[in-house]
C-alpha cells in the first residue's frame, strides 16, 4: 500500500526515530526506556520470481532495538480492509528479511524472523486482534501471532499518557466517519478543531518539559496536517478548518524557532519585525533589507520563507 499514509509513517520513523519505542512497548509489552540504540535497515527487498525476474518489495520498517537483548522488528502500516493478501505479503517480507540476514555455518542455515506487527489506521468489523503464522515443516510445526494495533481505538488521553505521539499523525482517522457532519455543521467542526487545539497545547507542554524537541514537534504537526488534507479531500470545510489550523501552528512553530535562534545570536526582535514589514511591502530586495536591518542575507531569506508558508 504505497500512499501518503505509508509515506507519513516512514517519514516520522526516519526523522524522529525514538517515537517508535513507546509504540513497540505498547504492541509487544516491552519495557524499553527510549534511550536504546535503534538501527534501521534497508526497506527494499527483492523477491525471486519463477520467471527469473526480481520483484521489489518495500517494507514500512525493519529495525533492531539494542536493549538488554537486541531484537529485530518489522512494522507495517495499513489503511485498507483486512484480507488474506496482507498476511501473505507480511510473511513474504519477514521471510526475505530473515534470508537477507541469514547465516550459514557448516551447511547449516540459520534464519531469524523479526517481531512483526501491523498498525491498522481504520478498524472494520473484519479487523482481527491479531494475525497468525502456522509454518508446517518436515521437522515440526511452528506457529506464532502477529499483533495488531488498532489506531482508532486510542483516545487522545491514551496517546499522551502512553507517549504514543506517533499516533497523532493518524488521530484524524478516529473522526473520519463524522466528516459529513463536521463539513455541514459549524458547531461540530468547532468541536473537532478543539481536539486539535488540545493536541497542539499538549505538544507545547511536552516541548517545554523537555520530553520532545522542537524538531519532533514540528514534524508531528507538519505530517499530521498532510494526512488531514489527504483524508478530507472531499470535505472542504474539514480540510480547510483543521488543515489550515495545523498549517498555522506550523508557521508559529517555525517563527518561534527562528526567533529563538536570533535571540541566541544577539539579534533583536525589532530587527526581525522591521525585516518582516519590509518583506510584506515587497518593494525591496532581500539584500537591501539585510543591509538596512543589519541582518544577514540568510536570516532575511529564512523570514521570507516563513511568509510564504
Amino acid at each position: 500500500m504505497a500512499n501518503i499514509y505509508d509515506g507519513a509513517f516512514r517519514t516520522i520513523l526516519n526523522d524522529c526515530r525514538k517515537l517508535i519505542i513507546p509504540v513497540i512497548n505498547e504492541i509487544f509489552g516491552e519495557t524499553y526506556t527510549g534511550e536504546e540504540e535503534i538501527q534501521f535497515f534497508p526497506n527494499e527487498h527483492f523477491l525471486d520470481q519463477q520467471d527469473g525476474a526480481d520483484k521489489e518489495r518495500i517494507t514500512d520498517t525493519n529495525f533492531t532495538v539494542f536493549g538488554k537483548i537486541p531484537k529485530k522488528y518489522h512494522v507495517e502500516c495499513e489503511s485498507s480492509l483486512p484480507d488474506g493478501k496482507i498476511t501473505i505479503r507480511l510473511f513474504e517480507y519477514d521471510a526475505q528479511i530473515a534470508l537477507d540476514e541469514s547465516e550459514v555455518t557448516e551447511e547449516t542455515l540459520t534464519v531469524t524472523f523479526p517481531n512483526t506487527a501491523v498498525l491498522y489506521l481504520r478498524t472494520y468489523k473484519k479487523t482481527p486482534d491479531k494475525m497468525k503464522y502456522v509454518i508446517i515443516t518436515p521437522g515440526g510445526t511452528v506457529q506464532y501471532d502477529v499483533p495488531i494495533m488498532k489506531v482508532q481505538t486510542y483516545s487522545l488521553d491514551d496517546i499522551f499518557e502512553k507517549n504514543l505521539l506517533m499516533l497523532i499523525l493518524f488521530y484524524i482517522f478516529s473522526h473520519e466517519k463524522s466528516f459529513p457532519e463536521y463539513n455541514s455543521n459549524e458547531q461540530k467542526l468547532k468541536e473537532l478543531k478543539a481536539k486539535y487545539q488540545e493536541i497542539l497545547k499538549r505538544l507545547d507542554e511536552l516541548e517545554q518539559q523537555g520530553v520532545i524537541g522542537a524538531f519532533d514537534k514540528r514534524t508531528i504537526i507538519e505530517i499530521s496536517g498532510d494526512v488531514i488534507k489527504e483524508i478530507a479531500q472531499k470535505y472542504e470545510n474539514v480540510q480547510k478548518g483543521v488543515g489550515d489550523m495545523m498549517s498555522g501552528a506550523l508557521i508559529e512553530t517555525s517563527a518561534r524557532t527562528i526567533l529563538n535562534q536570533g535571540k541566541s545570536q544577539g539579534i533583536s526582535q525589532n530587527q526581525r519585525e522591521t525585516a518582516l514589514r519590509m518583506l510584506k511591502r515587497g518593494k525591496m530586495t532581500i539584500e537591501e533589507i539585510a543591509e538596512d536591518t543589519g541582518l544577514s542575507v540568510a536570516e532575511v531569506e529564512q523570514l521570507a520563507e516563513l511568509q510564504t508558508m
